[in-house]
């Protein structure tokens, strides 16, 4: 794993967007992907909301997607493997970049034909401790007339990221704005934050 985690601190360095197209591996990958299918089928998913505390609300005008919280409580294999994963790259970036990094939330996200997220920041106002964001993606086969991908908005220019399965996204919650441009078939992913104090 260490060829990945250098990958997105190197890309990040380098553009402020760190990126690797092999962090989950095919099997962790496709567990994953088989939990989250397995969720949506039982129900258990919940329309995402925005903003923070008090101030959340579900506005399906901005975000469409369907979210589940992972957690270490559910002693769910496939889940405490991500976990495990996460805790190895957490000790790498604040070893090797001093990042501070003191926990992280995750949860699944799936959008449905016709969904999207328009265009945001990741960190809440009222609260700075998301300092990263990572996107993990678990689609096989995504071609380019699936849509659904992710737009960076960088200061001069805009990168669009197709949401392939394995790979992964990296960047700071409170600098780049993005968006998920509307999905022409079902995406599916782990999105979340590393937090700081």
């Amino acid at each position: 794993m260490q060829k990945a985690y250098e990958e997105i601190v190197n890309s990040f360095i380098d553009d402020k967007l760190g990126l690797s197209q092999s962090f989950l591996s095919d099997a962790l990958a496709t567990q994953l992907r088989e939990n989250l299918r397995a969720l949506n089928s039982g129900e258990r998913l919940q329309a995402a909301s925005i903003g923070n505390q008090a101030k959340r609300v579900t506005d399906l005008s901005n975000r469409g997607d369907k979210i589940y919280w992972l957690d270490r409580s559910h002693n769910d294999k496939h889940e405490n493997l991500f976990f495990d994963l996460m805790d190895e790259f957490v000790s790498y970036l604040n070893s090797s970049c001093y990042t501070g990094i003191t926990g992280y939330e995750f949860h699944y996200a799936l959008y449905e034909k016709g969904t999207f997220y328009k265009k945001h920041l990741d960190q809440f106002q009222d609260n700075k401790s998301r300092a990263f964001t990572m996107i993990m993606y678990l689609n096989l086969d995504w071609k380019e007339e699936d849509g659904g991908n992710l737009c960076i908005f960088h200061e001069n220019r805009t990168q669009i990221i197709n949401p392939v399965n394995g790979s992964c996204v990296f960047f700071k919650s409170s600098e780049l704005e993005h968006e998920v441009l509307p999905c022409n078939r079902q995406r599916l992913s782990i999105t979340g934050w590393l937090k700081t104090n």
